[in-house]
């Protein structure tokens, strides 16, 4: 019996350095289940500002035609206002840049 205590007691010994080995070698890390709670919030995120930006982009573009159009008038005044006379469509193209032109026409008809 004394024999079997020192061989316990190694058993045990080599059986902790195994143990502390393995923990050492293991990695900190997200699990798998708050990598997908991560991804579900950011996924809600996006679900609800991606509408909410494009109809913003929508209402830019709207607004920045809506001042090209005071542009081309102002441009159109100030012609009239020099010459003494009513413009007409080519010479309004000369005097403005041809998306300035398509933005105009598009909200005049």
């Amino acid at each position: 019996m004394i024999k079997k205590w020192p061989l316990e007691f190694e058993l045990k010994k080599r059986i902790t350095k195994k143990f502390e080995s393995f923990k050492k070698k293991t990695k900190k890390g997200f699990t798998l289940i708050e990598m997908m709670i991560v991804l579900l919030v950011i996924s809600i995120l996006v679900l609800l500002f991606i509408p909410n930006l494009s109809k913003q982009k929508d209402t830019v573009s709207d607004q920045g035609d809506k001042a090209v159009v005071k542009v081309v008038e102002s441009q159109i005044e100030i012609y009239e206002i020099n010459h003494d006379k009513k413009i007409t469509d080519n010479e309004l193209q000369k005097l403005v840049t041809s998306e300035q032109y398509k933005i105009y026409k598009k909200y005049q008809n």
